[in-house]
């Protein structure tokens, strides 16, 4: 019978990856946390009609990268592709948003059927922040000084850069948008083939192009600087003001765009040389009218989103995960004899709680003395304590660094927590 393998860009995190994904996620944790921000969990799965209204229908989210099915009742369910409509729609619902200030982050899966790449999978990670009721550019700003700490936790500093950009109102964005079909009208022949699509449903994207060709055409094409709204513009001088005077420094794109619809004024990513094409390791925005547009009362909005697996692959890239970042154990318990496999058991109880934090695996399975041992050299501990009959009865534990070249010794149980953080502490 053949194998069941997992599907094609969703990808299994395995025992010896894990730690790194902890390590990230409770350093972001810390510092959201450092900043006031509380984390929410919405369900993975929600109504289609809400990715539909919010990202927009003529986007290539909706159009081609969505999982959606019918379920049992004939509903249609969308597997979630982004996490600011999902949360939008739980604060609304659960009424945490009128007359109110918001600073909330989750962190989960994602789905989008792509075609998968180095970093970018059908199932992906996201950390998502979104901040509702504040209207001024202080709360973009502290968004960007708060992720430039995050940089800085990570050791990603010199790696990283912060692009921004307005995008003005949704009226100054329509004046725009008509501007820049009718230029790259008399180009479409020319333009790369996803550009010509993007032609007839969301020309903005077109900014964003990879193509050199269809970047030689935009060199001569109106830009949105032209046709923004003094409130926008007053908006984005008060956010460089702001950056400034935090000493966070960036660089003003004035072809960055989203590409969900909802997205307004600000915008911004933080981007990287050191991963290729895929650069892009933080972006986010104002999107002032998407709780109305789901139903709610006018409620302002800004948020961003950081895909982990980009993030960690970066880190690796860089050689930045941290020695200490690993999932081995500190001390390795073997057990010699009937009567000393429950003395392990407690004698791991008695050091997990005299040296709070420590890692301590009770060997377990029986084997000979050597065999346990190869067990304990693979654990990864730096210690292992050997028990058996003679130990128990002398009421001492045989302590064996295997990290370094000091003897073995017998320490009395007496003794034994003040020996082992001395030879952990090294």
């Amino acid at each position: 019978m053949a194998k069941i393998q997992a599907i094609r860009g969703m990808n299994d995190i395995l025992p010896e990856q894990t730690p790194v994904w902890q390590f990230v996620e409770s350093t972001v944790r810390q510092v959201l946390r450092s900043y006031g921000y509380q984390e929410i969990r919405m369900p993975v799965v929600e109504q289609t009609d809400l990715f539909k209204r919010s990202i927009g229908e003529v986007t290539d989210i909706v159009e081609k990268e969505m999982y959606t099915f019918e379920d049992r009742n004939g509903d249609s369910l969308t597997l979630r592709p982004e996490g600011t409509a999902g949360c939008v729609r739980a604060a609304e619902e659960h009424g945490l948003l009128f007359n109110q200030t918001r600073r909330l982050w989750y962190m989960g899966p994602m789905f989008r059927h792509e075609r998968p790449q180095k970093g970018r999978y059908r199932q992906f990670h996201q950390i998502g922040v979104e901040c509702f009721g504040m209207e001024g550019p202080d709360i973009d700003a502290e968004l960007l000084i708060l992720t430039a700490r995050l940089w800085q936790a990570l050791g990603l500093v010199e790696h990283t850069r912060l692009e921004i950009n307005t995008i003005g109102t949704s009226e100054s964005r329509k004046r725009y948008r008509d501007a820049l079909v009718t230029y790259l009208s008399d180009f479409r022949e020319k333009l790369d083939s996803d550009s010509q699509r993007r032609l007839e449903t969301n020309p903005l994207r077109i900014l964003d192009s990879k193509s050199p060709e269809t970047q030689a055409i935009l060199e001569g094409a109106p830009t949105l600087d032209d046709y923004l709204d003094d409130e926008s513009r007053a908006h984005f001088s008060k956010l460089r003001a702001l950056l400034d005077a935090a000493g966070v420094t960036y660089t003003v794109n004035s072809r960055l765009v989203r590409g969900l619809d909802y997205y307004g004024k600000t915008v911004f990513e933080w981007v990287t040389e050191s991963l290729g094409a895929q650069g892009t390791v933080c972006a986010g925005g104002r999107y002032d009218g998407l709780v109305e547009q789901l139903g709610g009362k006018p409620t302002v909005a800004v948020g961003f989103a950081m895909g982990l697996e980009r993030l960690i692959l970066l880190l690796e890239t860089l050689g930045l995960v941290p020695d200490s970042v690993n999932g081995d154990a500190d001390v390795y318990v073997t057990a010699m004899g009937d009567k000393a496999v429950a003395a392990a058991q407690a004698l791991g109880e008695r050091v997990r709680t005299g040296i709070p934090g420590s890692v301590v695996v009770t060997h377990c399975g029986g084997g000979s003395f050597k065999s346990q041992m190869k067990r304990a050299d693979r654990s990864g501990a730096s210690v292992a304590l050997l028990l058996g009959d003679n130990e128990i009865e002398a009421g001492t534990v045989g302590v064996k660094p295997l990290r370094a070249d000091d003897p073995q010794q017998d320490v009395a149980q007496s003794n034994l927590l003040e020996v082992l953080k001395e030879l952990l502490d090294r």
